[in-house]
């Protein structure tokens, strides 16, 4: 496969957060682009407006025709997460039609330029989203391959402005199905390493020799920028590239005087002991002000100035679903959030706290994974327990069947606090109205966003009468 060739090419799942930003890249750069999903989306509906074609039916006829012709010039790409029956997909594998993983394409299109990659099993959309906005906002040419729709530019892909050979590639590097492996980055992030996905590795020791792994694949001559106290844990001695500390408190490069003044976070960033003062960060959270601090050190690095640099984290908006403010007024907040892993709500709900110190938080939780669910249960209910209000919906199932004797439940039971429910995802609005909150939170990765749209209009029509 070689990029340049490429004149069509087909995505199987191209709803996907990965899979949409690769098919909007070669759209971009002037590839006939088409593609197929399970059911009709805010995004595919965004690619269609765009000028790609899709088609949300699995029939082989519904296929565009250059899938069958052999052709070097046709490439067809893949998400690992396509149902085992998909009927295209058979027929094709059947026939022998070479297909390609999403990460393998990613790797042979960041073959032989700069590479920014973000890892880790949280933190990494909204890392590599600001490594890609500090960037830009240098003047910079990217381009960005993000896992979330980041609010500056209403997008998942970041388009670069002239000759993509040229661009800096800033990319999600994903840890599921080993996907970052194809990666050879000029510089690397690791954001975290904690314990998930263990339905593909089964063991964390796995994981974090997969960690090591992407890591061996960094440039000789490239630079490792690692969180505080992770290096010991996946340190290897094939890793060449030189490694930089990171964090809040620690590291080589960490932030300094780090407060909070309405609502926002304000903080100075120390680079190897070089300090840049006067940083304002819009977008809440103590781990948010981590990500920045080694976004900065990136951008730094790179060349942009100081100045830039401040500006850019002033600009800086968020990605969509990463504490995303959905209603602010006196007496009410609504946020939205992606989390589904133990540390990431705990991280969210603890900077929820240090914010609104003294207002009641109430949670709606749709826990995503039969698997996670039965790995974290503790964890799970020891997070979920810093609200004041839990409200639980069914586990998300996403990939998997059922298991025995694992559901929202399981949760329930051991979660701290006082007011605590299991709800019905198709009645909520309805159970939540004429109800006052202070702090109200949706969390979860599975399609529990389609609720946030409702329970706003909700709120506002409460709010009006």
């Amino acid at each position: 496969m070689k990029i340049k060739n490429i004149h069509s090419a087909y995505f199987i799942g191209i709803g996907g957060i990965g899979m949409s930003a690769l098919a909007r890249w070669f759209h971009h750069n002037g590839v006939q682009v088409y593609g197929y999903d399970k059911t009709s989306t805010e995004l595919t509906t965004k690619l269609e407006n765009e000028g790609i074609s899709i088609h949300f039916d699995d029939e082989i006829e519904d296929m565009p025709a250059f899938v069958f012709d052999n052709d070097k010039g046709v490439l067809i790409v893949y998400t690992p997460a396509i149902p085992k029956e998909h009927k295209g997909f058979n027929y094709l594998k059947e026939k022998e039609i070479k297909m390609y993983k999403r990460s393998e394409v990613l790797g042979k299109l960041t073959e032989g330029m700069f590479t920014v990659a973000v890892a880790g099993t949280h933190g990494k959309t909204t890392t590599s989203s600001m490594v890609a906005h500090l960037l830009k906002s240098g003047k910079k040419d990217i381009a960005g391959f993000l896992g979330g729709i980041t609010t500056n530019y209403g997008t998942n892909m970041v388009m670069n402005q002239c000759d993509y050979k040229k661009a800096i590639i800033v990319v999600e590097a994903d840890e599921f199905d080993r996907s970052f492996l194809t990666l050879k980055p000029n510089i690397a992030v690791v954001t975290s390493t904690d314990a998930d996905h263990l339905d593909i590795y089964g063991k964390l020791e796995e994981l974090k020799k997969s960690f090591s792994l992407f890591l061996e694949n960094v440039n000789p001559a490239g630079q490792i920028y690692i969180k505080d106290g992770l290096w010991d844990e996946i340190y290897s001695k094939k890793i060449k590239a030189e490694p930089y500390s990171y964090g809040l408190n620690a590291g080589d490069i960490r932030a300094l005087n780090v407060q909070v003044k309405d609502a926002q976070f304000v903080f100075d960033v120390s680079l190897n002991n070089k300090v840049i003062n006067g940083f304002q960060l819009s977008v809440p959270g103590f781990h948010n002000v981590e990500n920045a601090v080694v976004a900065i050190a990136i951008a730094n690095q790179l060349g942009v100035s100081e100045k830039e640099i401040i500006e850019g984290i002033k600009t800086y908006k968020g990605v969509k679903r990463r504490f995303e403010y959905v209603i602010q007024r006196d007496g009410f907040v609504f946020i939205d959030d992606y989390a589904h892993h133990p540390s990431e709500i705990k991280a969210m709900l603890t900077s929820v706290r240090a914010l609104y110190p003294g207002k009641k938080v109430s949670v709606l939780f749709q826990p995503h994974l039969y698997s996670r669910t039965r790995d974290f249960a503790v964890e799970f209910s020891q997070s979920l327990s810093l609200a004041d209000e839990v409200m639980l919906l069914d586990i998300y199932p996403a990939r998997e069947l059922p298991i025995e004797g694992v559901s929202s439940d399981i949760l329930l039971e051991s979660i701290q606090v006082d007011e605590k429910y299991k709800v019905e995802k198709e009645s909520i609005v309805e159970y939540l109205s004429n109800r006052d909150f202070e702090i109200f939170i949706t969390m979860g990765a599975g399609d529990i966003d389609r609720l946030v749209e409702p329970l706003k209009k909700m709120f506002n029509k409460q709010n009006a009468a």
